[in-house]
């Protein structure tokens, strides 16, 4: 015979709370809740549906900002690359401009050596032809220098008759004479060379002055800042 239960004596209930199996290693699923995945019926319509616990929701990343900060960064980049690309070019133009300007340059100075070297030849053909010795062979040389010449774009001045002009002629004589009212080369002693705007050599003439300079004209008399008004 079983001794019977004292019914005073309180029972003691022990319940493990931890959701992690200390054994398993796996997530205990509380009673009464279903396990994330699993499928339940539904009483209004008996159909089974999948429920998830919303504590283990995957939260829905918006990918907006990333995809803008994206395109901001490429919009960026594009620009760079644009200023960069307009730089080299420009550069490129300064580059092109400079070495054009300094073959010019290079072959201007290589003309106009040899033309300072053709000069004194120039001279003697001159010479010649004011002597009259300006014939046959000779004649055929001289002809073909002063083509050389005419290749480099050096064209002679220095005539009788021309305006003195200190920046093209060089006075080595001078006289006075009533003919003339203003300086004038009257004769040339040598003839002067220039290429476009550049003069190589000045021409050698006598100057003739004028014998009565024209007066200098005086300069008109300022006009007082007050004038006096009628009272």
């Amino acid at each position: 015979m079983s001794e019977p239960r004292d019914e005073e004596t309180p029972r003691v209930v022990i319940r493990d709370k931890r959701r992690i199996d200390p054994v398993t290693g796996t997530v205990r699923v509380p009673a009464g809740e279903q396990p994330a995945g699993t499928a339940t019926a539904d009483p209004s319509t008996g159909s089974v549906r999948e429920e998830q616990m919303s504590e283990y929701e995957t939260p829905v990343v918006d990918e907006v900002p990333a995809a803008s900060a994206a395109g901001v960064d490429l919009e960026k980049q594009l620009a760079e690359r644009t200023d960069d690309l307009q730089r080299v070019t420009a550069e490129y133009a300064n580059y092109r401009r400079r070495v054009d300007r300094d073959r010019s340059l290079v072959v201007d100075q290589a003309a106009e050596r040899f033309a300072l070297q053709l000069f004194p030849i120039v001279d003697d053909i001159e010479r010649a032809r004011d002597h009259g010795d300006l014939t046959g062979a000779f004649k055929v040389v001289a002809d073909r220098v002063l083509g050389l010449l005419d290749g480099l774009g050096v064209e002679s001045f220095g005539t009788t008759g021309d305006p003195f002009d200190p920046a093209l002629h060089e006075a080595v004589i001078h006289d006075t004479s009533s003919e003339v009212e203003v300086p004038t080369a009257t004769t040339v002693l040598r003839q002067g060379f220039r290429r476009g705007d550049r003069v190589l050599r000045t021409a050698m003439v006598a100057v003739t002055d004028p014998e009565s300079p024209a007066p200098v004209a005086p300069e008109p008399e300022a006009a007082p800042d007050d004038q006096p008004t009628a009272g």
